[in-house]
């Protein structure tokens, strides 16, 4: 069989191919601490858990409208009037199959071909994979401790050009952990929006937060097309449910996109995700979000105490990206070697992009503190070991 000629062009997460060689491991009988995978190690939470029996003992499970089930479409805009004071007709809300979900149909909606997406390097790796998928031309621009390793609207004039469409941001980002300020969202924003680009934000680590809340990009503006996610500050990855929050003037293209794109969304994780929102479960998700502050604080000074360095500390999601250049020339053997020898599986920088990669390892803090200090202590030992 032959592929089509842009699959060449879609690269393989590294992180999955440590996670697969951390699963094999751990088959042949051995211990592994898991710091690479960006899925927290709390369950579903109990009262959804409890939602979502109820409903399959009590529900008739057919497909929902292609945008979502209406009762959690309205939820949702009640979510962000109750924590960001915006009022979001619900029409403009779809949910989809996860935030992947989201970010395809929205990256279908605005991306053709030879249009260029600008993206902050480092990244999240799907980005310029999606964006290649529909013909676009990814354009990384490099950040760093500077900026918090945040976009800016001087490092975007700089390089926006003809074919430039528009771009991709994220606060909290992935790897970094690094948060927007508002004033930097606000001119990143005006400053595309002023080109007649599109902005395509994704809020997926929304609610965690280690310090001032984040502020979303529809305080900014209501053109901007929005990503966000049960999986993360819910708790819900596996049951694979996110949502887009596209403009008014979108609504029509992004149903129709929807209804041939998934049909709809798992109709048994929509009724699950109406309880989400309900004030025992939000009491629960604070309790976690505590819970991951003690863990950052934990793993960035073991790290620095072993001689990494963190010119930027992570203000949310659960990621630290770690600059190694004084412990290692290469991190992707680094990691490597480490998983083999002292059982911790942490990314290198190279699934993140071409800005020094070799100088980074992101590590996650989604396993206990517990597990965290051993993790820290094996890194310890293995970099004693090493000549």
């Amino acid at each position: 069989m032959t592929s089509a000629q842009r699959m060449a062009a879609i690269s393989p997460f590294i992180v999955m191919e440590i996670l697969t060689r951390a699963r094999q491991l751990e088959g042949a009988g051995r211990d592994i601490i898991h710091m690479e995978i960006g899925e927290p190690d709390f369950p579903t939470p109990p009262h959804i858990l409890k939602a979502a029996a109820k409903a399959l003992r009590e529900v008739d499970i057919k497909y929902t409208p292609a945008g979502g089930l209406p009762e959690l479409r309205r939820a949702i805009a009640g979510f962000y009037e109750h924590q960001h004071g915006i009022r979001i007709d619900p029409q403009r809300i779809f949910v989809t199959p996860g935030a992947s979900g989201a970010l395809l149909l929205v990256l279908g909606m605005l991306v053709d071909p030879g249009n260029s997406v600008a993206l902050a390097d480092p990244g999240y790796p799907c980005y310029p994979n999606l964006v290649r998928l529909y013909g676009g031309v990814p354009v990384r621009l490099a950040v760093d401790a500077g900026s918090a390793f945040n976009l800016t609207a001087s490092l975007l004039e700089a390089r926006w050009d003809a074919a430039m469409a528009g771009i991709i941001l994220a606060s909290p980002a992935n790897p970094t952990g690094s948060i927007m300020q508002p004033d930097v969202m606000q001119s990143l924003v005006d400053c595309v929006e002023s080109r007649r680009g599109f902005v395509v934000s994704d809020e997926i680590y929304h609610g965690l937060e280690y310090g001032t809340p984040t502020q979303t990009a529809l305080s900014c503006s209501d053109t901007v097309f929005v990503i966000n996610s049960f999986s993360k500050y819910f708790g819900m990855t596996g049951w694979r449910l996110g949502w887009a929050v596209v403009p008014m003037s979108a609504v029509d293209v992004a149903e129709r996109l929807a209804q041939n794109m998934f049909i709809a969304a798992p109709t048994p994780s929509q009724w699950a995700a109406l309880a989400a929102f309900d004030p025992e479960n939000l009491v629960e998700l604070e309790r976690r979000r505590q819970q991951f502050a003690e863990r950052r604080d934990v793993l960035c000074e073991g790290l620095q105490r072993l001689g990494f360095l963190l010119p930027a500390k992570p203000e949310g999601a659960f990621y630290v990206y770690a600059d190694c250049r004084h412990v290692t020339p290469d991190s992707r053997a680094f990691a490597l070697a480490l998983l083999e020898e002292a059982g911790v599986a942490v990314t290198p920088g190279l699934d993140f992009g071409i800005n020094h990669p070799e100088r980074y390892l992101r590590f996650c803090y989604t396993a206990s503190s517990q597990r965290i200090r051993e993790g820290l202590d094996r890194l310890a030992r293995f970099m004693r070991a090493r000549p």
